[in-house]
């Protein structure tokens, strides 16, 4: 009978990122290098559009550079770490933020209408509403018994 231990899939999979990082060259370093943080980001699919939502409370709109192509968004810029008032002798005992700069780039799933973009940024949020190009839709095609085929319409005017 043969006895075999498992270990925690933790320490195997970390093993394992080890190997793949002393093959390549550690690949970790090279990304957090050129980025010093990344906002959480959401994608919706809500049928004939996406809605893309980015966590970057922070940042100001100036700092903030936004870039949409027909299936990726770019997300770059900078969080400003705040300066401490001059005449208070402040102290920083703790910061878990996030300072410096960023870029998160999303791959979209179908095309979107790049012209055609809403953006909203409010409150440390960043909305962007990306309408799918027409053929990306989802389309309903009704079937008539005669063996031609009606025309399509799209989901939502049915």
């Amino acid at each position: 009978m043969i006895i075999r231990r498992y270990l925690d899939p933790i320490t195997e999979i970390n093993a394992i990122r080890r190997q793949i990082n002393d093959a390549f060259g550690d690949l970790t370093t090279e990304a957090l290098a050129k980025s010093d943080w990344a906002p959480a980001i959401r994608l919706v699919d809500r049928g004939n559009e996406f809605v893309l939502t980015a966590h970057l409370v922070g940042v100001t709109a100036t700092d903030l550079d936004v870039q949409v192509s027909a299936d990726v968004v770019s997300i770059s810029g900078t969080r400003q770490q705040p300066e401490a008032p001059a005449e208070v002798e402040a102290k920083v005992l703790y910061d878990d933020t996030r300072y410096g700069s960023f870029q998160r780039m999303v791959n979209l799933p179908d095309a979107v209408q790049n012209d055609q973009v809403v953006a909203d940024f409010s409150h440390g949020v960043l909305t962007l509403t990306l309408p799918k190009v027409v053929e990306a839709r989802n389309k309903v095609v009704k079937i008539s018994l005669g063996g031609t085929a009606a025309p399509a319409i799209e989901a939502g005017e049915a």
